[in-house]
């Protein structure tokens, strides 16, 4: 089979190099476009699987902190979804259903059938349309920093916010954001935005029937106040989980990894959502929202 221009020009991106995580650095080829992702070296072999999906204009790279602790219990998969990061390019890839038939060929590729899904900021949405159109291949969604919606309208509004949130990330976060974004390019940043914000989020989120687990950071300028986030939530009684992390701000995935990926265990196993006491004093995790129907949490 012939490789389109597109295609060959990611080709020449597989020379060797430095591997960026512990995990497996790995390229597949999905409807003629080459794919960029990130494997969990050796699951165990009965380990649940679990997919990380990245927010607007970025790659996989920022995901990998939290993803890497995870590896070892899950069957992990941190893929570039097409258009993003060190994978090709679709001109039909720039909204959220279009993004969300992509995870489920991604999946697809990998011979996945169901899996748990982790999404930051943009990723959430993209979870909320899978799950809205694969209902049965998704077991439990994991919300960190859901982005989209009238709160982050007009694009100026949503600049402003993205301003105030960049001083409140790690210095590192930069080195692997910049280049993403200028990867991106402005015409897809556009476009993506508006469908981004032109999304129905909530009305898709309260349609969710899985167990479905929100982490919001106590210092995210992207997000309406928790008590917005109870109004909304309150809303269903039958899957949201929702807590608060202190001291975060919006790229959770990257800057308190150790935290999230202790939260997202609890919740897998239905445990009770409390604090590491190891964390530093300024960090801990509080429950803002239960929904009644929703999994009770197992004592030890």
């Amino acid at each position: 089979m012939s490789l389109s221009p597109e295609s060959a020009k990611h080709r020449v991106r597989r020379t060797p190099r430095r591997p960026a995580s512990s995990l497996a650095e790995k390229w597949t080829t999905i409807d003629g476009i080459d794919v960029f992702y990130r494997e969990s070296p050796r699951p165990p072999a009965d380990a649940r699987v679990m997919a990380h999906i990245h927010g607007f204009g970025l790659s996989g790279r920022y995901l990998l902190p939290t993803a890497e602790q995870l590896a070892d219990e899950f069957h992990t998969y941190v893929p570039d979804l097409p258009g993003f990061g060190r994978s090709g390019k679709r001109r039909d890839m720039l909204d959220i259903p279009d993004l969300a038939h992509a995870t489920a060929d991604f999946l697809d590729d990998r011979g996945v059938e169901r899996a748990s899904l982790v999404g930051n900021s943009m990723g959430c949405p993209v979870i909320i349309e899978f799950a809205h159109h694969y209902p049965d291949r998704i077991d439990r969604a994991v919300l960190v920093s859901p982005a989209g919606g009238l709160f982050n309208q007009p694009l100026r509004r949503a600049i402003g916010q993205l301003s105030r949130d960049t001083p409140r990330e790690p210095t590192r976060m930069a080195r692997v954001a910049v280049p993403d974004y200028v990867r991106f390019g402005v015409p897809s940043t556009a476009r993506l935005f508006r469908a981004l914000t032109q999304y129905p989020s909530l009305q898709r989120l309260l349609e969710l029937r899985i167990p479905t687990l929100v982490v919001l950071g106590e210092r995210d300028p992207l997000l309406p106040g928790p008590h917005r986030i109870d109004e909304i939530a309150s809303q269903t009684d039958s899957h949201v989980l929702v807590v608060l992390l202190e001291g975060a701000a919006h790229a959770i995935n990257f800057s308190h990894p150790g935290q999230l990926a202790h939260v997202i265990r609890l919740f897998m196993d239905d445990q009770p959502i409390v604090s590491d006491p190891d964390w530093p004093g300024d960090v801990r995790v509080y429950e803002v929202h239960r929904g009644k129907h929703h999994p009770p949490p197992k004592s030890d």
